[in-house]
């Protein structure tokens, strides 16, 4: 454990240069699911940075999985919006486009690639006239590509992600729901649920601790090979604000 919080306090140092904040969360699954997810990361650190101009935003974050004794993979999400037609004085739609990717290895050794998708569509925005609400609805043509012995297909995403603050701005309550499509390694079509609703108590405008909970069905790998879809995952969560 000691190798596992160097290595996240080394994470957290390099990656802090223009970041918006960095999360360290330490993951419950293993102890909840010790059969089916017995090689689930130890925890996890996210780096993510919102930016808004005088045409739309940027989003990215970058989640680092980590065993105790090393880094077990990395995901990725990349998107841009560009703001077209205000609906009110609070609401705007905008153009949407994004990218997803990343990897992953196993305790046993080796590895394997997630596929890589292009997403694009339509995002309405919106906002309180203090902005301590914010919500968005996207409704996205999502592209999985080729890769390895994964065909190219289409799909679709229907996204949510909302943002509240409270208790004078010591609280926040934030997070997503996406609802999508993939195909198996048999070829079947299925429906993949994931939200991870986030509650943060806010001791100063930089450092927050609280919690995620990773609400999952038909998403976490080992599904291939268990009977079980459905998943519930909390963490125990730090987040610094830059």
């Amino acid at each position: 454990m000691k190798k596992l919080f160097l290595l996240s306090c080394l994470l957290m140092m390099a990656l802090a240069s223009g970041a918006q904040n960095v999360q360290f969360h330490y993951d419950l699954g293993r102890s909840l699911y010790s059969n089916e997810e017995a090689t689930r990361q130890k925890a996890t650190v996210t780096f993510e940075q919102f930016k808004a101009d005088a045409t739309g935003s940027w989003f990215w974050f970058i989640d680092l999985d980590m065993y105790q004794d090393g880094m077990k993979g990395a995901y990725t999400e990349i998107s841009r919006e560009f703001t077209f037609a205000p609906t009110s004085a609070n609401t705007s739609l905008a153009a949407h486009i994004e990218y997803n990717g990343g990897m992953t290895t196993f305790k046993q050794g080796g590895g394997t690639r997630f596929q890589n998708a292009a997403l694009a569509g339509v995002a309405l925005n919106g906002h309180n006239a203090d902005f301590s609400t914010t919500w968005s609805v996207q409704a996205l043509y999502k592209r999985f590509f080729k890769q390895g012995g994964s065909k190219a297909y289409n799909s679709f995403q229907l996204t949510g992600v909302w943002g509240v603050n409270f208790a004078g701005g010591k609280g926040t309550f934030s997070g997503f729901l996406d609802f999508w499509r993939e195909e198996t390694f048999s070829g079947h079509g299925k429906m993949v649920l994931l939200s991870e609703p986030q509650i943060w108590y806010n001791v100063d405008k930089h450092f927050s601790f609280g919690s995620e909970v990773e609400i999952s069905n038909n998403f976490i790998f080992p599904e291939c090979f268990t009977e079980k879809s459905f998943y519930v995952n909390p963490t125990i969560a730090v987040k610094y604000n830059f």
